[in-house]
């Protein structure tokens, strides 16, 4: 099992903001552990990070300025980042996220753990569906965490065709059809929330965060952490911890944590890997070819269809299954 020290701050991440970032930013997600970096134990407690004081202007970076060696070396991964991603023309994976909550389980035990698979296409269409959900039920005889399925209880499907964003409603059998705005149709996706997932642009990313790089406990990993320099970003999340692998640069993992995170009010945060990685797979080239659907983008023929504009990132935290009850 892999585990890393992420020693920065930490905060949730709303789903529909979440999709965007997989669909607009992260798209070269490969990881190598079936375990969250910061699963059980006690590196999953936001204590043993390192809460960087709020700066008193919020227009400053919320850490010191970096050394001219630091800024060269920072300049070399997101360059590095950015030429890994640009060949990526389609994407298909499976996830792992583990949400943890003080107010929900004990310190160092996750509150769920979702599954499910990711699909992206470039340059603006993707697909985030969680298949399964599994819930904290308290401690056993002999001290372990419990966990179960909910019956009834669905997790978050998101499709993006380019020029609509869709909510699909298991519980419900409903169906929420956004119209995007011109100005986040096409290339122009990766300027919605978090983009830097799939697509990395180093010009962008320093644009629109302070990066920061940290200390690895492991030299095959870069570790980096991103604060959001504009509000409507800060709206979203306080800061990403990212793990790139040293020699690919691909990711490895990811953790977002939540706009007003803190350590005692706010204590959640959502960790990602992701498995079974599939970029420029012959069959996604294949279903391309043939007019085959590589994302499923409609829903079946009984659910209730609902049409609106697109008004912004939800506010739901990204571990807190937006699953509903029957």
């Amino acid at each position: 099992m892999m585990r890393l020290n992420f020693s920065v701050i930490h905060r949730p991440f709303s789903t529909r903001a979440a999709f965007l970032a997989v669909l607009t930013g992260v798209a070269g997600f490969m990881v190598a552990t079936s375990q969250p970096v910061m699963a059980q134990g006690r590196a999953a407690a936001p204590a043993q990070t390192q809460q960087a004081a709020a700066p008193a202007n919020p227009n400053a970076a919320p850490f010191p300025p970096l050394s001219a060696a630091e800024q060269q070396r920072l300049d070399q991964i997101l360059a590095a980042w950015e030429q890994q991603s640009k060949g990526t023309k389609t994407l298909e994976c499976d996830f792992k996220r583990w949400h943890f909550d003080l107010f929900a389980a004990p310190a160092g035990i996750y509150a769920n753990k979702a599954e499910g698979v990711i699909k992206y296409a470039n340059p603006d269409k993707g697909l985030f569906q969680v298949k399964a959900v599994v819930s904290y039920d308290g401690m056993d005889d002999n001290g372990k965490p419990k966990y179960s399925a909910k019956q009834g209880l669905y997790g978050e499907h998101w499709v993006c065709t380019g020029t609509e964003l869709k909510e699909f409603d298991h519980a419900t059998k409903q169906c929420k059809i956004q119209q995007l705005p011109p100005d986040m149709q096409g290339q122009r996706i990766i300027e919605s929330p978090l983009p830097f997932v799939f697509n990395a642009d180093a010009k962008q990313i320093k644009q629109r965060y302070w990066v920061q790089p940290m200390q690895s406990p492991k030299p095959e990993l870069i570790l980096i952490a991103a604060y959001p320099k504009h509000q409507a970003d800060r709206a979203q999340y306080k800061v990403v911890q990212i793990a790139l692998d040293a020699k690919t640069f691909l990711p490895q993992a990811l953790i977002m944590y939540a706009p007003n995170f803190n350590q005692k009010t706010q204590p959640k945060w959502d960790h990602y890997e992701f498995t079974n990685v599939k970029r420029n797979s012959i069959q996604a080239s294949l279903q391309k070819f043939f007019m085959q659907s590589f994302i499923e983008q409609e829903p079946p023929s009984d659910w209730k269809v609902f049409r609106d504009n697109y008004n912004g990132p939800p506010q739901l935290a990204e571990g807190e299954n937006e699953a509903r009850r029957q």
